[in-house]
């Protein structure tokens, strides 16, 4: 197996570490050789938080400038600032819903309208996947399974060697069991709405 560079980036809340562990413990479950590694920003006031998962022969845990085959995106202008570990064939899943930092909340720093990044976004590569995927969250019935949105959406844009049973069967598992109902249904969602 070709060696599959995924990124995953957020803000701190969103559920980005959990969604690449969960990635990892599925490529695991499925005999793939894998390794994920984390960057914390200030997570627990809202910043930056970034993760990778690594599938196939990995030299290193980090993804370098230009190396990503996927970079997942939950927050538009996260996909901007990380677009620097993309290249002409990278695809970009993003989550359109903007979370603008604090700085943006109280007036002292601008926030570019959604449509605009995911236009910047489109306007440099090809292979671009943007949904609302906070929305599909709601639809779910669970705000805070827009990790699950994503990986869905994941599942469904990239080819991955993991089958999506056994995706599915490590979020029943390893994700809190009155959550589990929810947790899949957002993660068809995300699959639906990136196919």
């Amino acid at each position: 197996m070709s060696t599959q560079r995924i990124v995953f980036v957020g803000v701190g809340g969103q559920g980005n570490l959990l969604a690449s562990n969960l990635l990892g413990q599925a490529a695991l479950e499925a005999g793939e050789d894998v390794v994920v590694s984390e960057i914390h920003g200030m997570a627990q006031r809202g910043g930056v938080v970034e993760s990778a998962v690594i599938l196939g022969e990995a030299t290193s845990p980090i993804v370098s400038v230009a190396e990503a085959d996927v970079l997942v995106s939950f927050e538009p202008v996260e996909a901007l600032r990380l677009l620097n570990k993309a290249n002409k064939d990278t695809l970009v899943i993003t989550n359109t819903r903007p979370l603008p930092p604090f700085t943006v909340a109280i007036g002292l720093a601008p926030y570019p309208e959604s449509e605009d990044s995911v236009a910047f976004i489109k306007d440099k590569l090809d292979k671009v996947v943007a949904i609302d995927g906070q929305g599909l969250a709601e639809e779910a019935k669970n705000p805070l399974s827009l990790n699950m949105v994503m990986l869905g959406a994941l599942f469904a844009a990239a080819d991955l060697p993991i089958p999506v049973k056994t995706m599915k069967k490590v979020i029943r598992a390893k994700t809190k069991k009155r959550f589990a109902a929810s947790n899949i249904k957002a993660f068809d969602l995300g699959y639906k709405a990136a196919a």
